[in-house]
């Protein structure tokens, strides 16, 4: 069975992690699986709006680092950049669903989210640093934008989580529900009615002012994240987590 699975609701494409038994950690398949998906929304004159969601009790634990650390994405032409290119391109009206834990990728993933429902007892983290990892997908621009400096880097620099009430004062977070998924079905139905060409063009316009300095952060990121996961510190930190996850 696919990590990834694929269904279409009316003109709504909704992309769901299935990986719940290991709390939806994200392998490169995963990761392949997620840029085709939204590549082909993309294209897809009738898919109106796009997903994203989960199986299981949890968003996304992050990376699986056994797989991550086989396969590290030290290159713009791997999965994840892959990915994350498609994030930030993404003409259409995107939409998240988030129950339980999104850690890391998890977390920033919803920055490029034109609407998040998340449910009552999600969690987010961002531990890149206490892995010895620097944030990526535009993180380190676009949350210091949305939250303050300040916040942003007491939460990047000790790793802390914040739950769902938190991520709905600070922004990041649109509305929380018991049922997440059917609300933002809800919401992805309304967009879905509107106009097409009106809801692409308004979105280009609301990201528009910092689509090129987010292109070139993410760039900086990522060239930064290939580094330091090439790093003693990072192995280190990697093998730390790891030795606890085992316990």
């Amino acid at each position: 069975m696919s990590q990834i699975t694929s269904r279409r609701e009316g003109a709504i494409q909704i992309l769901s992690f299935n990986r719940a038994e290991k709390m939806n950690a994200l392998t490169r398949e995963m990761y392949a699986g997620l840029a085709n998906g939204l590549n082909e929304a993309a294209g897809d004159f009738a898919v109106r709006a796009v997903i994203l969601t989960s199986e299981g009790d949890h968003f996304t634990a992050g990376n699986d680092i056994a797989d991550f650390l086989a396969n590290p994405p030290t290159n713009e032409d791997s999965d994840v950049a892959r990915f994350l290119g498609s994030l930030l391109e993404f003409p259409k009206p995107l939409i998240a669903a988030v129950k339980g834990n999104a850690v890391g990728v998890g977390t920033t993933m919803l920055l490029h989210c034109d609407v998040v429902v998340a449910g009552p007892s999600a969690k987010f983290s961002m531990p890149f640093a206490s892995l010895g990892l620097v944030p990526e997908a535009g993180s380190s621009y676009l949350f210091p934008l949305l939250v303050g400096y300040q916040r942003a880097a007491k939460i990047f620099m000790t790793g802390e989580s914040f739950d769902a009430d938190s991520a709905k004062e600070m922004g990041l977070v649109a509305s929380i529900a018991s049922d997440p998924l059917r609300e933002a079905l809800e919401i992805a139905t309304h967009i879905s009615e509107q106009p097409p060409q009106a809801m692409i063009n308004t979105k280009a316009l609301l990201k528009a002012s910092k689509h090129d300095a987010v292109a070139a952060v993410m760039k900086a990121e990522f060239e930064l994240f290939s580094l330091a996961l090439q790093s003693e510190e990072a192995m280190e930190a990697f093998m730390n987590f790891m030795a606890k996850k085992g316990k």
